[in-house]
């Protein structure tokens, strides 16, 4: 490995140590606590227990985690630190199996990914972001405006591809996002993109007509590629904790989410709910945004990210 690809990991990893900060304190402080150089008994597992809950890593998670401990140590004398290490093993083990990128098929001119998520999670950023480590990996690559229901996601769009580099395919607020997506699609067949991105709106609101809007891109789009999308992404914003549970649900009902993004963990104090959703969901992971620089945006890996959580040690 090259050493500046070394500095570029090792920065990378410290920034996601810093970025989860928050969520680490959360659950490390609850474990530290209730270990004052003691054996491990039914008490302190419940204790535990509600601990990992508390940190959003979910009943299942929790019990999983807790049960597997008591299996090898109780009735032994156990440090936090041991605690920390046995979760920071099997929540690896939970996540190594999701944590996949999100490979381009390069027999297809251009791979077609649909970003979906609700307003405010970071979905416009993400996709941004991607365009840029895509391009890094020296593809050629597009993006389309279709959250035309937004003029800010619209100008948002078109700052992020000029500062990467990458042409936005975008209309006047309010037009048709299937017709600019279908337009986006042409051209960038015509100009041989390796891969497209398509932004989409948010508005949870009113299912309805986000289900319709959807469920036309897709069709409208299969006009040109039978088998477009060939990856459908769901952004989740770390912050909101649990309710990503229902936006997974509410999305995958919405369009043909096959994968997950998860941004803003650097603001959470509920990073565990990556982890909760890993289990529930099996959804591969294909990254995970912990700031908001352009290159804050990375393939999720599973060891480092459950003994980030954990506040050890990478």
């Amino acid at each position: 490995m090259s050493n500046t690809v070394e500095t570029e990991k090792k920065g990378w990893l410290s920034r996601l140590r810093s970025g989860l900060s928050k969520s680490t304190q959360r659950v490390t402080e609850s474990i530290t606590s209730l270990f004052t150089k003691k054996k491990l008994d039914q008490k302190t597992l419940d204790d535990l227990e509600d601990a990992l809950i508390q940190a959003d890593l979910g009943v299942s998670v929790a019990a999983r985690l807790v049960e597997k401990l008591g299996k090898e140590r109780f009735g032994k004398e156990v440090t936090d630190e041991e605690v920390r290490a046995a979760f920071a093993d099997d929540i690896a083990e939970i996540l190594q199996p999701v944590a996949l990128p999100l490979v381009l098929d390069t027999a297809r001119k251009p791979h077609v990914v649909l970003v979906v998520g609700v307003n405010g999670s970071g979905k416009t950023t993400t996709i941004a972001k991607m365009a840029n480590l895509h391009k890094r990996e020296g593809c050629k690559v597009m993006l389309a405006a279709g959250d035309t229901f937004r003029a800010a996601a619209v100008e948002q769009l078109k700052v992020w591809g000029e500062r990467a580099g990458v042409p936005v395919v975008s209309r006047d607020t309010g037009a048709d996002a299937a017709g600019l997506a279908f337009e986006a699609l042409e051209r960038a067949k015509a100009e041989g993109c390796d891969v497209l991105l398509i932004d989409t709106a948010g508005r949870l609101h009113n299912k309805t007509n986000l289900m319709d809007e959807l469920a036309k891109i897709v069709r409208v789009i299969r006009k040109l590629d039978p088998e477009a999308p060939h990856s459908c992404l769901l952004v989740l914003d770390a912050t909101t904790g649990q309710n990503a549970h229902a936006q997974v649900e509410t999305f995958k009902a919405l369009s043909p989410v096959d994968a997950l993004v998860v941004t803003k963990l650097d603001g959470s104090a509920k990073g565990g709910v990556l982890v909760a959703l890993a289990e529930k969901f099996k959804l591969p992971v294909v990254a995970i945004g912990v700031g908001e620089g352009i290159d804050d945006l990375r393939p999720f890996e599973a060891r480092a990210f459950a003994r980030g959580l954990m506040g050890l040690p990478a």
